[in-house]
């Protein structure tokens, strides 16, 4: 069964990790995907998997901290492909590993910039485009560092916690609209991220092993799954929710 035949989507991030995982996944299930990202090689991959598989993908170079570039981004899906239904905002970067008083201002404003502004920038105009084609489904990347807080990760801990909230909002407003908006709460998964961070910090791997009651560590497919869940009609009465995809950690 496809669970979004004939539905577009937008999935930032998505030259890698759980946003590739993504897009093929919507792809796979009927949807047209835009593959949206700063990273013009990784995008290009994904779109190829995408369509050496049967599938329909366009790759649109997306800087999610500059509004103009996301506006450009869902107009362009709705030029190619006559509208949006999914909109997964996605993108985002880990920032330092580092205490309070020892995090970087900087660091901290681009973290900001990427992982809230972004979402922000993507529920406007996505937004906009559902309110003019009947609806849509909105979901958006927060984390279990949104919901506790996680020593040393304070700027993206406060990000993702802004998100939760910046989706309740968008569903209690646009509830009688036909858009729903929802997030993910992803807990370690074995992405590109975690990979950097490990090689940066080993002592931390062990730490990861171990986080959540269920045993390793995530797969991306997993949180896609969840998304897709998320933006097809299978949760058509859920909206305003965070969903924890975290191997039990918050039921500690």
């Amino acid at each position: 069964m496809e669970l979004v035949e004939n539905d577009t989507a937008i999935i930032t991030g998505a030259a890698s990790g759980i946003g590739r995982t993504t897009a093929k996944t919507f792809a796979n299930h009927g949807a047209s995907v835009v593959v949206a990202d700063v990273d013009e090689d990784g995008g290009a991959d994904t779109v190829a998997a995408i369509t050496e598989n049967g599938g329909d993908a366009t790759f649109v170079r997306t800087d999610v901290s500059d509004p103009t570039s996301v506006q450009e981004t869902i107009e362009t899906a709705v030029d190619e492909y006559g509208g949006l239904d999914v909109l997964f905002n996605n993108a985002a970067i880990e920032g330092p590993v580092a205490r309070l008083e020892e995090y970087d201002d900087d660091a901290f404003e681009q973290v900001i910039d990427v992982n809230l502004k972004g979402v922000w920038y993507g529920m406007k105009y996505g937004i906009e485009a559902m309110l003019a084609d009947d609806g849509g489904s909105i979901i958006s990347a927060s984390s279990i560092g949104g919901e506790v807080a996680v020593p040393q990760y304070s700027g993206y801990g406060a990000a993702k916690a802004a998100v939760g909230q910046l989706t309740k909002y968008a569903a209690i407003e646009y509830a009688e609209d036909g858009i729903r908006a929802n997030a993910v709460a992803p807990g370690i998964v074995r992405t590109e991220m975690i990979e950097r961070t490990i090689d940066e910090h080993p002592e931390m791997e062990e730490q990861f092993q171990n986080t959540e009651p269920m045993p390793g560590l995530a797969d991306p497919e997993e949180i896609a799954n969840a998304v897709l869940f998320l933006g097809s009609n299978l949760s058509s009465r859920v909206t305003g929710v965070t969903l924890p995809v975290e191997g039990g950690y918050l039921a500690q």
